[in-house]
């Protein structure tokens, strides 16, 4: 099974409880279902991880469970990118969020980090001349 986001062909979704390690560079989504509706609740991306708890460690758990009401609620859909950097991986998420704007990510990146710290930063301008 697979979503459609954007023009992305994303894995799953499947129930979060039923993941497991490992996981290699992705952009992972998070869902709750009612009814029959995915609803995406979380965009983030990681590296590598072989924790079992990955998931249920992440600063914005307890706002994914405050939308599912309990965890097997929740769903995942990953996106592989394995010879992804961090950057690539982190522009997709920006992309994601721009267009859906899921409420658990409310301007933080996957690592609690503000969005806006990742991009990169405007240059300070010019001084004007001094005139004599």
């Amino acid at each position: 099974m697979s979503i459609q986001i954007l023009q992305y062909e994303f894995l799953g979704p499947i129930k979060l409880s039923e993941w497991g390690p490992p996981m290699d560079k992705v952009v992972y989504i998070i869902f709750y279902k009612n009814k029959d509706v995915f609803n995406m609740i979380y965009v983030g991306e990681s590296d590598k991880t072989e924790s079992r708890d990955f998931f249920t460690k992440n600063d914005q758990f307890k706002c994914w469970l405050s939308y599912a009401g309990k965890e097997e609620n929740l769903y995942l859909s990953i996106y592989p990118m394995w010879e992804s950097s961090v950057s690539q991986r982190r522009q997709l998420v920006r992309k994601v969020i721009s267009k859906y704007k899921p409420v658990c990510n409310d301007g933080t990146s996957d690592n609690g980090s503000n969005i806006s710290q990742v991009t990169e930063p405007e240059p300070e301008p010019e001084p004007e001349p001094e005139s004599d």
